[in-house]
């Protein structure tokens, strides 16, 4: 079985090879339900940076409940994800991939146990290439969809 910190170092390489790669004109392509591409790239940023930042503050103040209405906070976020620029939309979800891998490739021996915990009752990923990979499948969906048409 692949541990998560290789899981996410593949997904992560597979995010950057597929922003990398993307035109101007791809990453503004209707990816369903009024998202982008580019704005699709964005919550994968926005959901990373959330990891990141629970992270950082159970380091400081320990492990904590987080709920979240996830549907919620899709649809309120989808107008900011909208308005962000295509390729900063891009280069934040590859950064916000390098910065949550990083924090989680070196988790501290003391959080590690209370964290499997939650990751257990389905309540935190530790894989964050789970959820990459299922947005990913979704672009090259679109772009294999967009070249047929073309």
């Amino acid at each position: 079985m692949m541990s998560y910190i290789d899981a996410n170092a593949k997904g992560r390489e597979r995010l950057w090879t597929l922003v990398n790669e993307l035109t101007d004109k791809e990453l503004t392509l209707q990816a369903g339900d009024g998202w982008t591409i580019a704005a699709m790239l964005a919550h994968l940023a926005f959901w990373d940076y959330r990891v990141l930042v629970l992270i950082r503050r159970w380091k400081q103040v320990g492990i904590g409940p987080s709920p979240i209405d996830i549907d919620g906070v899709n649809d309120a976020m989808k107008p900011l994800c909208l308005a962000i620029p295509p390729r900063e939309a891009a280069r934040l979800a590859v950064n916000a991939a390098e910065a949550v891998d990083a924090e989680l490739a070196n988790l501290p021996e003391d959080l590690k146990s209370g964290i499997h915990r939650l990751v257990q009752e389905g309540k935190f990923r530790l894989n964050r290439s789970i959820h990459r990979n299922e947005h990913l499948d979704q672009i090259e969906r679109i772009l294999a969809e967009s070249s047929r048409q073309a």
